[in-house]
């Protein structure tokens, strides 16, 4: 049995089934938000201008930086703090006295880290591709690593250009370690939003972080909202360090919801916590959690969408299209993808549009492909 759409019906489960589409079930909801996932970073390299750029011009709504300290305390935008696997580095034999050794929560990494550079000397490296195996390297060698300030300069620029407002949704990366060193990330983080403007909670911004404390004191520096986020598997790390042997699993009770309530104002889940897989990867009913997580007051917003089918389930037979209708038709409030151009095309087509969508004038929609 199949929607009409011809959407398997078991990629649906856990949803009332029937002669409808899959627009039937989401066409009524808010729109959910697009959120560029380091940028573009499924064609461009990551953490890039030229990623968030494209990430824009595809129509997401947020641009994702997630954010390092420099050794001189400057936040730049980088996945990780060892930088081997995204730029150039390990090529510069300028910095080969650099390459460390360190332990980054709980686990031994060699390679070069942000914390050893100065902003200068990090500015003299240029991007590459994290995945080669997976996507193009034709880019690599053409970007610097850009500054937090510079990618709220992007945002605000091309929200000028399009018409439309872009926002910023910054990741605080290893704070716990950050702290250790004396580089914390939460002041500096918000002495630049507050800047920029983004202050307030209806400002376009989400402060996201896997750990728990740092979100705690976030929340008395800053009223923009913050987002915990929930990892597939372990826990946060200054669960580790406090000797707290509650899992991200553990946190996705009801009970746990409302005591995240008191700090954030949504949940950024992997989206194996709303619908899981077997050993084989095929996919299981869906879970409660998003459902749990609005009767908390929560928005959900599930990392990470990606089109290649190395990181789609077998039941979505190589569709990437699929799993997002799966995911908006369960109650998504928006999702991480490194393919922002396929979830706009997507929510382009299952959610209606008014004359007064900031899409439409710029380009990007039509209100004649509202819904299939």
């Amino acid at each position: 049995m199949s929607l009409k759409d011809g959407t398997p019906l078991a990629i649906l489960e856990g949803v009332d089934a029937g002669t409808i589409s899959i627009s039937d079930f989401v066409s009524t909801a808010p729109r959910p938000l697009i959120i560029g996932h380091r940028g573009a970073s499924g064609l461009r390299p990551e953490h890039t201008l030229a990623a968030y750029e494209l990430a824009i011009d595809q129509g997401a709504d947020y641009i994702e930086p997630d954010i390092v300290a420099t050794k001189d305390g400057v936040l730049v935008a980088r996945h990780e703090n060892e930088i081997s696997g995204t730029t150039d580095v390990a090529d510069r034999p300028e910095f080969a006295n650099r390459e460390a050794t360190k332990i980054i929560d709980g686990v031994e990494v060699t390679g070069w880290f942000t914390e050893d550079f100065t902003l200068a000397e990090l500015k003299t490296l240029r991007a590459k591709e994290r995945l080669p195996e997976l996507r193009s390297t034709e880019y690599d060698g053409l970007y610097e690593v850009p500054t937090l300030q510079e990618v709220i300069d992007l945002a605000q620029r091309k929200s000028a250009e399009v018409g439309r407002t872009i926002g910023i949704y910054p990741e605080t990366k290893h704070p716990t370690y950050f702290d250790s060193i004396g580089l914390s990330l939460e002041e500096p983080l918000v002495e630049v939003l507050d800047a920029n403007g983004y202050s307030d909670r209806n400002d376009p911004v989400f402060i996201q972080s896997f750990e728990t404390a740092n979100l705690q004191k976030l929340d008395e520096l800053t009223n923009v909202p913050l987002i915990q986020l929930l990892g597939g598997s372990g826990q946060p790390y200054d669960f580790t360090v406090s000797g707290d042997p509650r899992t991200y699993l553990d946190l996705t009770t009801p009970d746990e919801l409302t005591n995240i309530a008191t700090y954030a104002d949504g949940i950024g889940p992997s989206k194996r916590l709303i619908v899981p897989v077997d050993e084989e990867g095929r996919l299981q009913p869906p879970t409660s959690l998003i459902d749990d997580a609005h009767a908390a007051g929560f928005l959900v917003h599930a990392y990470t969408f990606r089109n290649e089918d190395f990181f789609l389930a077998p039941d979505y037979q190589g569709n990437p299209e699929l799993e997002y209708e799966q995911f908006f038709s369960l109650g998504l409030d928006g999702l991480f993808t490194d393919f922002p151009g396929t979830g706009f095309e997507v929510a382009n087509r299952l959610y209606p549009l008014t004359s007064a969508d900031p899409l439409l004038g710029v380009g990007l929609l039509s209100t004649d492909a509202s819904v299939a």
